[in-house]
């Protein structure tokens, strides 16, 4: 059996519940609440199995996310994890949640087309090498030079 193949190192997956990870893609979520600290760099930006319909409730989202497509279980763009700090009961933001790690997210940038991908998971991820090269694909060129090269 072949082992498999995986991108670089440093590159990650974080996999995100609809409509959060549309929130981020398509509006101005630019923080993401998690339990703990995550480390800077890259990250395949991974739309989990579940959608959080309750959140769809929430006006702030609901506004976000009108007429824009959900999908699930499908890498759906890269994000950019540049720190991280715990809440202080001061929100940083209008997406931060109390009582949360907040990771700050920057050079946010969807995919036209959505990458299969079913098995995310909520710590970081290693990324199939298949995934990445059909992520790279379709990313602009510019952004290639700020990603991990594939080795040969």
């Amino acid at each position: 059996m072949t082992p498999p193949l995986y991108a670089p190192g440093s590159v990650r997956g974080i996999t995100i519940k609809q409509p959060w990870a549309a929130c981020i893609l398509h509006g101005d979520k630019r923080v993401e609440n998690r339990p703990r600290a995550w480390t800077p760099g890259w990250r395949l930006l991974h739309a989990g199995a579940e959608t959080d319909r309750q959140a769809l409730r929430d006006p702030l989202v609901a506004r976000t996310v009108r007429g824009v497509e959900l999908p699930t279980r499908a890498v759906l763009g890269v994000v950019r994890i540049t720190g991280s700090h715990t809440d202080t009961g001061e929100p940083c933001s209008p997406w931060a949640q109390p009582d949360h790690v907040h990771l700050v997210l920057a050079d946010v940038h969807a995919l036209a087309l959505p990458v299969p991908w079913r098995h995310g998971q909520l710590g970081p991820w290693r990324v199939p090498l298949a995934v990445y090269e059909r992520v790279l694909a379709q990313l602009p060129p510019q952004l290639h030079a700020m990603l991990p090269e594939i080795a040969s």
